[in-house]
């Protein structure tokens, strides 16, 4: 797994991040999203190296080998502002001033962030099974909570989600379901995190953040008519219920991006870096490599 590649902790901007880079050519950072750890990328990050660039693949503050830095009242520790902050310290520590960015899951709303709060850093961004948090519960409904209910249940700390979670931490997470699809040390990787307390803890500030803090970060820039400047593509899995909640998932997108924007689905389920890697990489490639989208 991640042959040639160096593995190895970094300080991020309040956190210490432990992270996989390697390759050469122009940057692309891969940030991933919940439950899992960078190790979920072992099939793209190779692909994209051979296809001439340089990989960064980082563990969320707060998410397996990083570092979990207390929280506070507001949560404001695990708000996609700090975590976006860590990955330009990291990348710039790592001498990449300029880079593209792609998010799955939560790690989408990091990358999200990362494009909205530093625009000069951000060459491209790519958007995987996501819409922005802000919008995401301003259309939020019935239906959305009912399929979308943990968002809810792990970000509530009336009666905290750690006390279910790690009373079997395999069964919540239906861990057995992940090891086909992930590979062997990749799962192994994954079945630490979600065994850790302190990972499971942190994992629920996440997503307590996304309930408070973060959605307050994209109101307000949705209220001062602040947009994605570098040009954005947003894909999503025909087996997840991106279409079904928002329909036209790229009009959505588009109240939120200033310039180019495109994308489409990808036949996969929810996890597109482990179950379609070949076409997930066509698609980043296909869309850096024509004028204006190039992560240089």
């Amino acid at each position: 797994m991640f042959d040639e590649f160096t593995l190895t902790r970094r300080e991020g901007d309040g956190a210490r991040l432990r992270v996989r880079y390697g390759g050469g050519g122009p940057a692309v950072l891969l940030l991933h999203g919940h439950p899992r750890t960078h190790a979920t990328w072992h099939r793209v990050a190779p692909l994209l190296v051979a296809a001439g660039y340089t990989v960064v693949c980082p563990d969320l503050r707060g998410y397996g080998g990083s570092s979990k830095p207390p929280t506070d009242p507001e949560h404001r520790p695990y708000s996609k502002r700090a975590m976006a902050g860590d990955c330009l310290a990291l990348m710039r520590g790592l001498g990449h001033e300029r880079f593209a960015v792609v998010g799955h899951d939560r790690g989408a709303y990091v990358a999200t962030r990362l494009a909205l709060d530093h625009p000069q850093a951000v060459s491209a961004l790519s958007v995987l099974d996501a819409v922005p948090i802000g919008e995401a519960l301003r259309r939020c409904d019935a239906r959305f909570a009912a399929r979308w209910w943990h968002w809810f249940f792990l970000g509530q700390t009336a009666k905290p989600a750690e006390r279910v979670i790690n009373a079997d931490p395999d069964a919540w997470y239906e861990a057995a379901e992940q090891a086909g699809r992930m590979g062997a040390e990749a799962y192994e990787d994954y079945r630490r995190a979600i065994h850790d307390p302190a990972t499971v803890h942190a994992m629920c500030e996440d997503y307590r953040a996304g309930l408070g803090v973060d959605r307050e970060h994209d109101d307000a820039d949705r209220e001062a008519g602040r947009r994605v400047a570098c040009p954005v593509q947003v894909l999503w899995a025909t087996g997840d219920d991106m279409v079904d909640l928002y329909g036209d998932v790229l009009g959505v997108w588009r109240e939120w991006v200033s310039g180019r924007l495109e994308g489409g689905p990808i036949e996969s389920g929810h996890h597109i870096a482990e179950e379609a890697p070949e076409e997930l990489v066509r698609e980043l490639c296909g869309f850096w490599r024509p004028g204006g989208g190039a992560p240089a």
